[in-house]
C-alpha cells in the first residue's frame, strides 16, 4: 500500500471542500480537525526566552549560509553554429512552509523552510502551522510575510488553490503528518512540492575508536521523534552493536557495510570509528551524511546549516534534502541569429522523419531569412 492510501479519500473530500468553499469551508475543516477556528496573531520574536533567540539566531545565519552556497547564476553556452542558450534559473514567486505541531512546537523547521526559500529569491514566503508563539516568533526573525494559524490537509489545499484570505503559491515544502503528506501529494500536479516525507530514521556506521556513548544518544535522539521512527547499528564488531542498543542490529564488514547503507539509503547516515569513517567518499544515498563521532545528527537538526527536511523512506536514493532547487526553475534562453541555415539543415530532417510537416516548414522559413 502506497504511502497515505489509507486517508487518500478523506484527503481528497478536504481538498475539494476547501477549492470550492475557500475560507468558509477552511475555517469548518480546521474546527473539525486543526487547532480550532483561527485568529490573527501579533508579532512574537520580541517575547522569546534570550537563549532560544541566540539559538535561532545561529540556525538561520548557518542555514542561510550553507543555502545560498547552492545558488548558481546564468550559464552562458555557445554553440558550433554561432548561437547560444542561457541556462537561467529563476525563482518561484510564492513559496510555503508547512511546519508541524501537533505535539509539540518546531521553530527549527520554520527556520529550515522559511531561510531557504528566501536564500532561493523567493519574493513571498508564508508558513501554516499550528498557533504556537515559538513558531510564529521564528516564522517573524526569519522574515516570513505571514504566517497562517491553519493545519492539516485543508491549510495544503488552501495554499494550492488559494481562499479569500490565503493566497495560491508555487511551491509547498515541508514535513508534518500522513494527512499532511497525502494532501502534497495530490496537489502536486498543481504546485511543485518537496516530497514525502514519512517517519525519520537514523543508520549509524560505528567501528573501532568510534564514541558509542555519543551514538547511543543520536540514536535515542531520532528515536525521540515518535513512533515509526527508524534506528539501524550496523559495525564489523558484535561489542559495538550490543553497546549501542539500537532498534536493528547488522553485523558487516566494511564493503557490505556501504552496500547495505547504499540500499537502504537512510534519511540520517553516520559514520564513526576510522574505518567507518572511510566510508565517506563513497557514500551516495543518505539524505544528509554526518562524519565523526562527534558530528551528532541533532546538530543536523537545528544549528549546523544543513537541511533538516530529508527524503524519507529510502527516497534519498534519488531526491534531495530541502535546498534552494525546490524553490527555483531553470529556463532556457535561446537566441539563434545568424545560425538558422545551420540549425534548420540539421532539424528540418528530423521534423519530417516525425511526419511534423509543419515544425519542417518553419525552420525552412530561417535557412533562407527575409531581409
Amino acid at each position: 500500500m502506497p504511502p497515505g492510501a489509507s486517508v487518500a479519500e478523506d484527503v481528497a473530500r478536504i481538498i475539494a471542500g476547501v477549492r470550492s468553499g475557500g475560507d468558509a469551508a477552511l475555517e469548518e475543516f480546521e474546527t473539525g480537525f486543526g487547532a480550532g477556528a483561527r485568529a490573527p496573531f501579533t508579532a512574537q520574536a520580541g517575547e522569546l526566552d534570550d537563549a532560544v533567540r541566540a539559538g535561532l539566531e545561529v540556525a538561520i545565519h548557518n542555514v542561510r549560509a550553507v543555502a545560498e552556497a547552492g545558488l548558481d547564476g546564468d550559464r552562458l553556452v555557445t554553440l558550433p553554429q554561432g548561437h547560444n542558450v542561457t541556462l537561467r534559473e529563476v525563482p518561484v514567486r510564492r513559496a510555503a512552509v508547512y511546519a508541524p505541531g501537533g505535539r509539540n512546537p518546531y521553530p527549527s523547521t520554520v527556520v529550515m523552510g522559511v531561510v531557504t526559500a528566501r536564500a532561493a529569491g523567493v519574493d513571498e514566503v508564508y508558513v501554516v502551522g499550528a498557533p504556537h508563539p515559538v513558531m510564529v516568533a521564528a516564522a517573524e526573525l526569519c522574515g516570513a510575510d505571514a504566517y497562517f494559524a491553519v493545519t492539516g490537509a485543508q491549510a495544503v489545499a488552501a495554499l494550492a488553490y488559494g481562499t479569500e484570505s490565503i493566497p495560491k503559491v508555487d511551491v509547498i515544502v515541508g514535513p508534518g503528518s500522513l494527512w499532511v503528506q497525502e494532501a502534497k501529494r495530490q496537489v502536486s500536479g498543481v504546485v511543485g512540492i518537496d516530497g514525502f516525507a514519512g517517519p525519520s530514521d537514523l543508520t549509524v556506521v560505528a567501528t573501532a575508536g568510534a564514541d558509542l556513548e555519543a551514538l547511543r544518544a543520536d540514536l535515542a535522539g531520532q528515536a525521540e521523534h515518535g513512533e515509526g521512527s527508524l534506528t539501524v547499528a550496523v559495525s564489523d564488531d558484535q561489542a559495538i552493536l550490543d553497546a549501542l542498543e539500537a532498534q536493528h542490529s547488522v553485523l558487516l564488514g566494511m564493503e557490505e557495510a556501504l552496500s547495505f547503507v547504499e540500499q537502504l539509503a537512510p534519511e540520517h547516515l553516520q559514520l564513526a570509528g576510522e574505518a567507518a569513517e572511510a566510508l565517506a567518499p563513497r557514500i551516495r544515498s543518505a539524505g544528509c551524511l554526518f562524519v565523526g563521532s562527534s558530528s551528532g545528527t541533532a546538530f543536523g537538526d537545528y544549528v549546523a546549516g544543513s537541511n533538516h527536511v530529508l527524503p524519507t523512506e529510502g527516497a534519498a536514493r534519488f531526491a534531495s534534502g530541502l535546498n534552494v532547487r525546490h524553490f527555483r526553475r531553470r529556463m532556457a534562453e535561446v537566441r539563434v541569429g545568424s545560425a538558422g541555415a545551420a540549425l534548420a539543415t540539421a532539424g528540418v530532417p528530423i521534423a519530417d522523419a516525425e511526419a511534423f510537416p509543419a515544425h519542417a516548414a518553419s525552420m525552412r522559413l530561417r535557412q533562407n531569412p527575409r531581409p
